[in-house]
Order: structure tokens, then sequence, then C-alpha cells
């Protein structure tokens, strides 16, 4: 059995206690209790989230863990030094430490990022650069795996990072099956970005949201103003207009922009070549689709390619 230990102090995020579900139904789908899931912190006992209420948890030094997982707060505080003293000497005693979202400020205090790659809260980014400038901050991930040390982004970006672990733990299957009972629009791999284009636009007119949704379900098909303007029922002229005033951008950047992501995703998820890639999303060749993520990434999509690769073989 993999024991897994969420690592909880005072005002920590509460969202947090989201990433307990994915080992819950890991073993639901598994037909047997494959985790055994411990809430954490240095004394033991009620522990105050930041929304408030408590949450019980058991001494950190009573039990030993596979898996030691730190949470993060809203405020980058750090927890009390002798919390800090179990986690640097975590990886003497645990197979794998992870940090969710400002957790990662905890593991890089404790001295165990110095030379890692990691990431964390893109908000945070900037400050934790600063603090920790021996680190190799990534932002722009949801979550990075360096050896034995695990780091996500933002809070939900933990529940991605736990189906990680199930997938590194059980496999590809289980770790579907679990997003599925969780009811998961879709299981993110570390290198996706933080950043999405559907919430960058932010359409707030149904006829610019039916627009949107057309053209992210159409990405390999014409998705001229035109073909927009008629999925929004608005001439082409009013629906240039409106998009524009809606989301700050227009319909074909905003185009451009889904069909980057798109083929992103399909990088990290899959083993197709880039030509075929910039088939399905839309490019029509792969000099298109490259002038598109100079433009959205500043680098080429095979640079892209290499470096979900990179993080394939390090899961």
């Amino acid at each position: 059995m993999h024991t897994i230990g969420l690592v909880v102090y005072p005002n920590f995020q509460a969202l947090g206690l989201a990433v307990a579900s994915v080992f819950e139904y890991a073993n639901l789908v598994r037909g047997e209790r494959v985790y055994q899931f411990r809430l954490v912190s240095d004394e033991g006992g009620p522990v105050m989230t930041s929304q408030s209420f408590s949450v019980n948890t058991d001494r950190l030094r009573d039990s030993t863990y596979d898996t030691l997982i730190v949470a993060g707060d809203n405020e980058c505080h750090l927890p009390p030094t002798s919390l800090l003293d179990y986690v640097r000497e975590a990886p003497a005693r645990s197979r794998r430490v992870a940090a969710i979202c400002t957790g990662t400020f905890v593991l890089a205090a404790a001295g165990l990022l110095a030379g890692k790659r990691a990431t964390t809260h893109w908000f945070h980014a900037q400050t934790f650069r600063k603090q920790y400038p021996d680190v190799l901050l990534d932002e722009d991930r949801i979550f990075v795996v360096d050896g034995q040390i695990w780091t996500s982004a933002g809070m939900t970006a933990g529940v991605d990072l736990a189906l990680a672990i199930v997938e590194k733990d059980f496999g590809l299957t289980t770790a579907r099956m679990v997003a599925r009972k969780l009811v998961l629009h879709q299981r993110r791999g570390g290198g996706q970005s933080q950043f999405s284009a559907l919430l960058e636009l932010d359409a707030k007119s149904d006829r610019v949201q039916m627009a949107v949704a057309y053209a992210t379900e159409n990405l390999g098909s014409d998705l001229s103003v035109e073909v927009l303007a008629e999925a929004a029922r608005l001439s082409p002229r009013q629906f240039s207009r409106v998009f524009r005033e809606e989301t700050g951008q227009s319909p074909a950047k905003a185009v451009e922009r889904l069909r980057v992501e798109a083929a992103r995703l399909m990088m990290e998820t899959t083993r197709h070549p880039i030509e075929v890639i910039a088939r399905e999303t839309g490019f029509g060749d792969r000099e298109r689709m490259r002038q598109a993520f100079l433009r959205a990434f500043g680098q080429p999509p095979q640079a892209i390619q290499r470096t979900s690769a990179g993080a394939a073989v390090a899961l």
C-alpha cells in the first residue's frame, strides 16, 4: 500500500484538500485500498484553513510516507521551523516529495530545490525568483517532475499532479478512470501551460460564446470571420466589432491562439508527427504552425515537442 501524507499548516489554501479525492477514487477504481491518505501537520490536531474552518490532522512525525505532499497558502508564508526541518530530511524518508502551488516555497526554503526544475503559481513566480534564484523555475507549467521532487502550479493543478502520481504508480488506464470519476473535462499533462486561451477570451454574450464554442469544436475547418459570424448569427461586420469589444482581440487572433493551444496539447498527449498536428488543428502546414508558435511562445513546435517528450521520460 502507498501512503500519502498531505502536510498542512495554519491558513493553508483549502482547495489543496482536493488531492485527497484523487487517491480515494484510485482505491475505488482499483477495487482495493492501494493508497492510504493522511492529513498531517507539525503538531497534529485542528489546523485552520484559509477559509476559516478547521480540519483535523495527525502528527507528522508519527508515521512515514511513501509520498509527502506540502500544501500551499495564499500569502507564501512559511510554516514553523520545526516543520521545515522535517521537510528538509523528507527525501531520505519518502520516495516522492511534492508541493502544491506555493508549497513550492516551503520546499525551496527547506533547501530541496537548489539547481532543480520546479514550478509554482504564476502570480508568485517573480517573488519566488527573487527569493530563490538558484531554482530553475518554469511558471508556465502545470506541474514539473525533477527526480523525486514534484511541484505543481496553482491549486487545481494539484489534482493534475496527483493524477500523474497515480499514473506513475498504476498506469495510464487507472489515471484516466479516476479522471472520469472526478468528471474532469481533460487530464492535463505537466507540460501544459497554466494559461488558457478560453479563459483569456472571456466572451460575455451568448452569440460570441456560440462562435467560440464552434471554433473550439471545428479547429480543423475553415474558421473565417464569415463562418464564425454565421455561427453567431450576426453579420461579419457586426460580429467582428462585437467580438473585439468583448475579448479585446480579433477573431483571427483568437482562432490562432485556440489552434496553438490545441496543437500544444496534442504534442503532450500523442506521438503524432508535426505535419499531422498542423493539419488536425487547422494550420494546414507546419510552416504556418511554426510561425504561430513563435508568436505565442517564442519558440518553434519542435522545441516544445522535445520538452514534452523529456517530461514524459521523467515520469
